[in-house]
């Protein structure tokens, strides 16, 4: 048998020590969890490797249904987000959608540059689709920080909105119990999560584009 590379050693190693760590806390652990899932939630975030998602929201696993891409995307042409975003909304019956950002994202970082990076620059125009729907206020922040970080809030802000329009959500918003929607921001210096309190009710002006019965 060939050897594993030490750095896989490291994953397997550290796998066992969790799993010994967990059923010493609660010694049913595993066997629950294997029952089945019934999450609260769906987090859409950043593939960023510094954001675990139940850790920064204390949550434990099986309470959290995820979905990851570069920037926390929602991109109506992406059939990998709009099966996760199905699954969850019409067979785990999720009560919260959550959009999560962060400061710092280098998705947005790269969408505020000129440069070209490739393959990735076609996923990185629906962030300049941003810039341009928000362009007056984006450019008259002076502060190079400051704009940044207000970038990586208006991506969030859309990207809710977003999930607003698809078929999804809006069939959804009809039940008697429909889900909630939800922009976050994290930060990575402090380890807070920031609600932005997105509004999506204003999209109702423009049933007569995005509506669909």
């Amino acid at each position: 048998m060939e050897k594993r590379h030490p750095d896989m050693e490291l994953i397997f190693e550290g796998n066992k020590q969790w799993v010994e760590r967990k059923r010493l806390e609660d010694p049913e652990f595993f066997e629950r969890r294997a029952k089945g899932q019934s999450p609260k939630y769906l987090y859409i975030g950043c593939s960023d490797s510094r954001i675990p998602a139940n850790e920064i929201s204390g949550r434990e696993p099986g309470e959290m249904f995820v979905h990851r891409n570069i920037a926390n995307m929602v991109v109506h042409t992406d059939v990998n987000l709009l099966s996760v975003l199905q699954y969850a909304i019409e067979v785990l019956k999720v009560k919260h959608v959550i959009v999560v950002g962060h400061y710092g994202c280098g998705g947005v970082a790269a969408a505020m540059s000129d440069k070209q990076f490739g393959l990735i620059d076609n996923w990185l125009t629906n962030i300049k689709d941003v810039i341009r729907l928000h362009e007056e206020e984006f450019h008259s922040i002076e502060d190079e920080e400051a704009r940044f970080r207000r970038l990586v809030e208006l991506n969030v802000v859309e990207q809710v909105i977003n999930l607003s329009k698809t078929s999804i959500i809006q069939n959804a918003l009809r039940r008697e119990d429909p889900p909630q929607l939800h922009g976050l921001v994290y930060d990575l210096r402090e380890g807070i999560l920031k609600d932005l309190n997105v509004q999506t009710d204003h999209i109702k002006q423009y049933d007569r584009i995005y509506g669909m019965q």
